[in-house]
């Protein structure tokens, strides 16, 4: 059939597995420190990025709708979502938002009602990519979710002979700062074969 066809690069762009959350990714290395790992999940991870817009020409008589010179990108709503089946408490200082482990107890987690900059961190979505996923140069895709704060809330659903799960859902956020920067980028880097040389710039 003429039309029945997939591209025959198909199988070099396909995103593979449920990845892994960081609270660090050097993509110039491609390395993962294991005390980056966040913690392990269960059934996947979710990333949006929604643009919100205005149509300014909505009120003018005779101005048809959706007019591309009067479209306006208002904001973005980041959000990466998923659950956790691992718990410690520096994943639950984190889940709570605002929140500390105590200075003398550590295995106790205090939640606050006032936010400091510190409970705002980025964290990185980093999953396989490509055809070639071997350790020393597989592709990856990853998404840095800049000024991420827990607006999930802290969660814990248990059950018989089933391990517990604790849901989340971090927000991102600009930075007074940075006004002009969205709080999300993506990287998409294809793997290499096992032994290829990178050839000199």
């Amino acid at each position: 059939m003429k039309f029945t066809k997939i591209p025959a690069t198909t199988f070099q762009k396909i995103q593979l597995n449920a990845g892994v959350l960081l609270n660090t990714f050097d993509t110039t290395t491609d390395a993962i420190a294991q005390n980056a790992i966040i913690g392990a999940t269960s059934g996947g991870n979710q990333f949006t990025a929604t643009p919100t817009f205005s149509d300014w020409g909505e009120d003018i008589d005779n101005c048809p709708k959706n007019t591309k010179e009067l479209k306006k990108l208002d904001t973005w709503d980041i959000k990466l979502s998923g659950t956790f089946v691992t718990m410690d408490t520096a994943i639950a200082r984190k889940l709570m938002a605002a929140a500390d482990i105590d200075g003398t107890d550590t295995t106790k987690v205090i939640p606050r009602i006032d936010l400091t900059d510190d409970d705002f961190s980025d964290i990185w979505w980093v999953g396989d990519y490509s055809d070639e996923n071997n350790e020393t140069k597989g592709g990856y895709i990853a998404i840095h979710v800049m000024n991420a704060l827990s607006t999930g809330g802290f969660q814990i659903q248990s059950g018989d002979k089933v391990k517990g799960q604790f849901a989340y859902e971090f927000t991102a956020h600009v930075s007074i700062s940075e006004q002009d920067v969205v709080p999300f980028e993506v990287f998409i880097k294809s793997g290499e074969a096992e032994g290829t040389v990178r050839p000199n710039p």
